[in-house]
């Protein structure tokens, strides 16, 4: 498989086809959203924030003036809200869903609105059930994706599936590392079980090493990471990369036809923290079976909305 100078102009044109990322009015998600709006990608930016999805919408028009890019109103930490989007989202055939939205660093123990810890509850908890609503309008579309955005933060905690909630001895970067594994284990499972479905519909993961606003390109209203110190991006350049880099996994698993089902994409260079996009290696623990057979199950008691096809 070619890596090397990986480009989304690489791509085919991806007219017709319509893809919803959560969290893309900014970060890694507005990057996936732009690069793939410029092949022509319909583009839905699924976010809480009207006006931070106004921004991104101006911005992916100066660079490409025909887009067809909108905004569905999504917030993640809602049962509630994942409902109706998915409501209005489900109204037009899905090609793709990105579950690129996240919750990091969270230094203080929170809450979604429906109680759960913030993280698991947003990362975890929303992306399955957003996944869930959206499963019917998925696998109505030959040869559909999900990709879900996973983490070289999952090879640091093992999952404790007796604590998801981090009830005990909360640690911002152990709950956020344990939410990324859990979101690993059952974007990977769903890939088992399409499979042994026989449907046409593939789920896999995408990561994006260590990538930084301070290192991508400037985007007025979004990042002005080119602005940034000379000195400090050529420090941080040598084991980083901008967030317009380390979209690229997340692109080529969304949109490349070579990527397959149950693929982890990353960068290729060392320790995956930057590099061409390609296929990596994932801890097993990321594929334990029953650890997300048992997750999938918690999943759906949690937010009351089965996951079945």
């Amino acid at each position: 498989m070619t890596t090397a100078l990986w480009t989304p102009a690489r791509l085919p044109l991806l007219t017709e086809k319509r893809f919803v990322i959560t969290g893309s009015n900014a970060g890694l998600g507005y990057w996936a959203a732009e690069f793939l709006a410029r092949r022509g990608a319909s583009v839905v930016i699924a976010a809480r924030n009207e006006q931070k999805a106004t921004s991104a919408i101006a911005s992916i028009l100066t660079r490409a003036p025909l887009a067809d890019v909108s905004w569905v109103k999504l917030d993640l930490a809602n049962l509630a809200s994942i409902e109706r989007a998915a409501t209005e989202l489900s109204a037009q055939p899905i090609d793709v869903l990105v579950n690129n939205a996240g919750v990091l660093g969270a230094s203080k123990r929170g809450f979604t609105s429906d109680g759960f810890e913030l993280m698991f509850g947003t990362n975890v908890l929303g992306h399955f059930a957003l996944t869930a609503r959206l499963m019917p309008t998925l696998l109505a579309t030959e040869n559909s994706r999900v990709v879900s955005l996973g983490s070289i933060s999952h090879e640091m905690n093992e999952m404790d599936l007796a604590d998801v909630m981090s009830d005990q001895n909360y640690g911002s970067f152990r709950a956020y590392s344990r939410s990324k594994l859990g979101v690993m284990l059952i974007a990977f499972e769903l890939d088992r079980r399409l499979r042994a479905a026989g449907l046409s519909t593939e789920s896999l993961v995408a990561h994006p090493g260590f990538s930084l606003d301070g290192l991508s390109a400037a985007r007025p209203g979004i990042t002005n990471g080119s602005r940034s110190n000379v000195l400090v991006r050529a420090a941080l350049g040598t084991f980083a990369q901008g967030k317009d880099a380390g979209a690229l996994p997340t692109v080529r698993a969304a949109a490349d036809p070579v990527a397959r089902g149950g693929e982890y994409w990353g960068p290729a260079g060392w320790r995956q923290l930057k590099g061409s996009p390609t296929v990596v290696r994932a801890k097993n623990r990321s594929r334990d079976i029953h650890s997300a057979s048992t997750l999938w199950s918690m999943a759906e008691t949690m937010t009351g909305v089965p996951l079945s096809f």
